[in-house]
């Protein structure tokens, strides 16, 4: 029998639980929980009941769960599962639903399972960074995003942002490339920027096509760039630049550049420039 894989992380600086299962093919009996459990299926069928309802889980699905719904599953045809979650509390909810709002009304989901290629995306790709161990504002603008989308998807209204916001965007672009080699936080980007959380991403994604985060790790490499070309080693670039450290350094100096910090530098160097 093919033994399953539990994997549970808890992010300090989200406060939220990850967790993913792979191979696993018990069933799970009727329950609930007292925090919200957002969920996707990366492989795997499954028989859900959940309020009354009977649903068919497959490869793609998002399930959503408000504290106290009862939900139960089995396995079908002896498949098994792989699946990736998230466990909020009604109090963290609270906060991060207030910012997107304008309530601390607790959102209520309509429906317990979905089929959203863009929520599936953004679901993903902050469970990857919190498994990850990424440090950083990315997650929580990764988290942002996929709270609005799940809240949208609802029905419920989310909290008016100022009309395009061009200063503002701008003061927020001049404070990141100010302070880029510091670890700033998404709180500092929004105070010096003078908006919300929730509308510094919609109208800053808006103006400058991509998020404040990867706005800032723009900066951070191409100055990176700058210190690589004049002989600096890619460590004291990783450090100068603010980045992480020189891992997080390389994973996105190669994703940015196609080429590794060290190869980057090596061809400057072979050419004997030193500017």
């Amino acid at each position: 029998m093919k033994k399953g894989m539990r994997t549970v992380v808890w992010d300090d600086e989200l406060q939220i639980e990850a967790y993913r299962l792979a191979g696993v093919a018990q069933p799970f009996p009727n329950h609930f929980h007292e925090y919200y459990v957002i969920g996707f299926v990366e492989a795997g069928q499954r028989l859900l009941h959940c309020q009354r309802q009977e649903y068919i889980l497959g490869p793609g699905n998002i399930l959503l769960f408000n504290p106290g719904d009862n939900h139960s599953c089995v396995p079908l045809a002896e498949q098994f599962l792989a699946y990736r979650g998230f466990n909020i509390s009604q109090e963290v909810m609270q906060s991060w639903a207030a910012e997107l709002t304008g309530s601390a009304i607790l959102p209520v989901f309509s429906e317990n399972v979905l089929y959203n290629k863009e929520i599936s995306s953004y679901l993903c790709q902050l469970h990857q960074q919190v498994l990850a161990g990424n440090v950083g504002f990315g997650k929580e603008e990764a988290l942002l995003f996929l709270l609005e989308a799940l809240i949208k998807s609802c029905g419920q209204q989310l909290a008016d942002s100022l009309p395009e916001c061009r200063q503002e965007i701008e003061q927020a672009c001049r404070f990141m490339e100010e302070n880029f080699a510091e670890r700033l936080s998404l709180a500092q980007i929004c105070q010096a920027a003078g908006l919300s959380k929730s509308a510094l991403l919609r109208a800053f994604t808006k103006a400058k096509g991509i998020t404040p985060y990867r706005y800032l790790e723009t900066v951070r490499v191409n100055q990176a760039k700058n210190l690589l070309r004049q002989g600096a080693s890619p460590l004291q670039a990783a450090m100068d630049c603010g980045f992480a450290d020189q891992s997080h350094f390389t994973n996105y100096f190669s994703s940015f550049i196609g080429l590794t910090p060290g190869a980057y530098r090596e061809i400057f160097l072979a050419r004997g420039v030193d500017k």
